[in-house]
């Protein structure tokens, strides 16, 4: 190996004092962390329904405004539209491209996106189905420069997406025209999660290792938090509109206040050794959950306590969802399947 620059290692140097020094002063006006008592321990659950179809690997899967109805896609290069109530399939879309990397429903239920290592969007109309049943190609969106990595509906006119080239972008359906096309983060970005509460503002996580806060009346990241030590893996913002919570491969799940500009609180595995690949928050905001690559779901209170494990999937769980209605949540894994769970 070359032998290294010695202005670079003094840069490096300068930079880990200027961090520690930024993460004192916010530990100094920070309010007590502590977050109350965890009291009765909520948070059990079981498999209500076991999804099978897919003949690879599920690397997502997502609800639909009904609560009833979820999307999943996998690398056998379908879309799979499922009854979570009754398990049964509803559409099945075959892909032009195998390597799916998310699919997402729209509120309404009328539409589900999809994009991956294709580098396009492409969104289906579920209400139009070609002479062989499938439901009808609404729009196909080219011109990204990374693999589309996530995507969330706005309303049936427009959605947001995160990609591999380090953009945000927002789309309309109607014409596919880029309404933004915003560069913020310095790496992939990898998720991305819509407010509860404004329709405007969203989260992305990045292999930059940084969350940031995005506005749409005000084009560009309008707030960066960081702390996680590598590459945040998954976003979700808590029922409040006012926090979020954050996994990453660095084993750890976090819990983020907008408003403090900081980290509130850090959720670890029981098992040391459990990378985290997908979060979700609890309608009631109380219970945090984290996919893991140990195959099953870890559960959380929000104030910090774990409350056990769902098992059921045999190989790395890749994504969930949480249901809008908050009684259930799907789960999608490289077993090949789909699960739903009951809360």
């Amino acid at each position: 190996m070359p032998k290294e620059d010695p202005e670079v290692t003094n840069l490096r140097t300068e930079l880990a004092s200027l961090a520690k020094s930024i993460r004192e002063k916010a530990d100094a006006v920070r309010d007590d962390a502590g977050l109350g008592s965890n009291g009765a321990k909520p948070g059990k659950a079981s498999t209500k329904k076991l999804l099978k179809g897919h003949i690879n690997k599920v690397t997502c899967v997502h609800f639909s405004g009904d609560s009833r109805h979820a999307v999943s896609g996998s690398l056998d290069g379908k879309l799979i539209v499922w009854d979570c109530w009754t398990g049964n399939k509803m559409q099945v879309i075959p892909l032009r491209s195998a390597w799916v990397m998310t699919a997402v429903f729209s509120d309404s239920g009328n539409m589900v996106a999809c994009g991956g290592m294709d580098n396009c969007l492409t969104i289906y109309d579920l209400n139009n189905r070609d002479t062989n049943g499938v439901a009808k190609m609404l729009r196909e969106i080219v011109g990204y420069e990374g693999f589309l990595s996530s995507a969330r509906f706005l309303d049936d006119k427009s959605l947001v997406t995160g990609s591999g080239d380090m953009k945000v972008m927002h789309i309309e359906v109607e014409t596919g025209k880029k309404l933004l096309d915003m560069k913020g983060h310095n790496g992939d970005v990898a998720a991305l999660s819509l407010c509860p509460t404004e329709n405007n503002t969203f989260v992305t996580g990045s292999v930059d290792r940084t969350a940031r806060i995005w506005d749409l009346r005000t084009p560009g990241c309008t707030q960066t938090l960081w702390g996680h030590e590598s590459d945040v893996n998954s976003v979700s913002f808590h029922s409040s509109g006012v926090m979020f919570v954050t996994c990453s491969e660095d084993k750890t799940v976090r819990l983020w206040d907008i408003r403090s500009d900081q980290e509130v609180c850090q959720y670890k595995a029981n098992t040391p050794n459990s990378s985290f690949t997908s979060v979700g928050v609890s309608n009631s905001g109380r219970l945090i959950f984290g996919s893991s690559d140990d195959s099953t779901v870890h559960m959380w209170d929000i104030v910090g306590t774990h409350n056990g494990v769902l098992s059921g999937h045999d190989n790395r769980i890749t994504q969930l969802s949480v249901a809008p209605a908050g009684f259930a949540i799907a789960t999608s894994s490289w077993d090949n399947n789909v699960r739903i769970w009951g809360l």
